[in-house]
Parts: C-alpha cells; sequence; structure tokens
C-alpha cells in the first residue's frame, strides 16, 4: 500500500483480512498504518515517502533500545513496525530491501539527487550482495517510493523516477518491485517489467500472493550483466 489511506478499511478490514504482511511504500499516515497492524495482527514493513517525516538515524541497541544519535528516542512509526529504510530486512518468510524518498524538487526529508540516491542504491546492494553471499538468500521485494526511470515514471521533476532503481533492480535481481508515489488518477496502474522483475504500483492498496524464497541469489554472471 501506498500514497492513498482507504477510509472503508478504517471501518472494516474484512477485505484484506488474509493478509499476513503489510508493505508500505510511504506517504501514508504512521497512525493508519498502525491501526491496520493491530487490527489485521499482521507485521508492517515501510519505507518513506517525501510527505512522510525524516526517519534517518534511529538504531536499535543490542538491549532493544531505540536510539537516535547515541540517546533513548521514540521514532515515529508505530511500535513494532520495521523500517527498511536503506536495509535489508526479513520477515514473514520474505527477504524485503528498501529504498525510499523521492527525486528532490523542494526542500524536506526524504528527497535526494540522482547522485545521492545513487550513493545509496550502491550501500544497500552490497548488503543484500553481503548477505546473499553468507546464507543463499537472494531479495524477493524490493520496497521503494519512488519509480526507477522510466517504468512508471512521469516527466515532471517531483514525479521523475530514480536511474539508481534501474540499476539496483539489475543488480539484485528481484522478482518484485513495489512502489507508490505515482498516483493513478483515473486510469489503474500498469504493471511493467525490468528484465525478470515486476514492477507494480500500490497506490491505494493492494492484496498479492508473494512466494517466499523466489529471490533466488543471482548468478556471478548475471550480476556482471546487471552492473
Amino acid at each position: 500500500m501506498s500514497d492513498e489511506v482507504d477510509n472503508a478499511l478504517g471501518v472494516d478490514v474484512s477485505p484484506v483480512h488474509d493478509a499476513r504482511l503489510i508493505v508500505a511504500c510511504g506517504d501514508l499516515p504512521f497512525d493508519y498504518l498502525g491501526y491496520l497492524m493491530n487490527a489485521l495482527d499482521a507485521p508492517l514493513v515501510f519505507v518513506p515517502g517525501n510527505h512522510d517525516p525524516d526517519v534517518s538515524g534511529y538504531r536499535t541497541s543490542r538491549t532493544g533500545l531505540t536510539l537516535k544519535a547515541g540517546l533513548p528516542a521514540q521514532p515515529p512509526w508505530p511500535d513494532g513496525a520495521v523500517s527498511a529504510e536503506q536495509a535489508v530486512v526479513d520477515v514473514a518468510g520474505l527477504r524485503i530491501a528498501g529504498l525510499g524518498g523521492c527525486l528532490r524538487y523542494r526542500d524536506g526529508p526524504n528527497q535526494y539527487t540522482q547522485r545521492q540516491q545513487a550513493r545509496r542504491a550502491r550501500s544497500l546492494a552490497r548488503r543484500a550482495r553481503w548477505l546473499a553471499a553468507r546464507d543463499g538468500c537472494g531479495v524477493d521485494v524490493l520496497l521503494t517510493h519512488a519509480p526507477p526511470r522510466g517504468v512508471g515514471d512521469r516527466e515532471d521533476r517531483a514525479h521523475q523516477g530514480f536511474e539508481a532503481l534501474n540499476w539496483l533492480t539489475g543488480r539484485l535481481q528481484p522478482p518484485l518491485l513495489l512502489h507508490g508515489h505515482i498516483h493513478p488518477d483515473e486510469t489503474p496502474a500498469r504493471v511493467h517489467r525490468l528484465g525478470r522483475t515486476v514492477v507494480r504500483n500500490v497506490a491505494g492498496h493492494h492484496l498479492l500472493d508473494i512466494e517466499p524464497g523466489a529471490g533466488a541469489r543471482p548468478s556471478p554472471a548475471g550480476a556482471r550483466h546487471a552492473g
């Protein structure tokens, strides 16, 4: 889910009662996401959008305490939610890599130039590849706010996609990339492909069946071709 609050779910979650995991691609109120976590009794993994607060700088100590700048801090997201921002997380049997934010078009958090996002993407790729080398498990879902450049984005600066996401998708070769940021307006958002990866705009909410463990580790040859 992303960007658009479904008021009907605030009254009745039965249409999505089978959900075992909530993945949020940004620009949704955290209290709304917290309500859905509790109502569905399902974990939440998210990346931030450009209308979300700054979620950077938080870390969990060895004792489980959330810190920011070395001091105890309460993060803005719901208790128990998992931030996948520039991270690789394993939740509900899925390996999820996340990279939030959009192309910088004004002042505010969670906005990056193409060069800044490229640097963040390289760091995330190194982390994902290290984990894949360690345990043989690749990324099942790449979770972003903005889309890749030229793959479901638009031409105005605020809604252009990131070139770094095209590179990152080729590098990690996840079966699925989920993003938001692009409101489909009157016509349903198209499902795109980027190599072997299905790219899907999840503005609003969508109930998807995702096979755990589908993100097999890319072969070295495939990695060289994508790089």
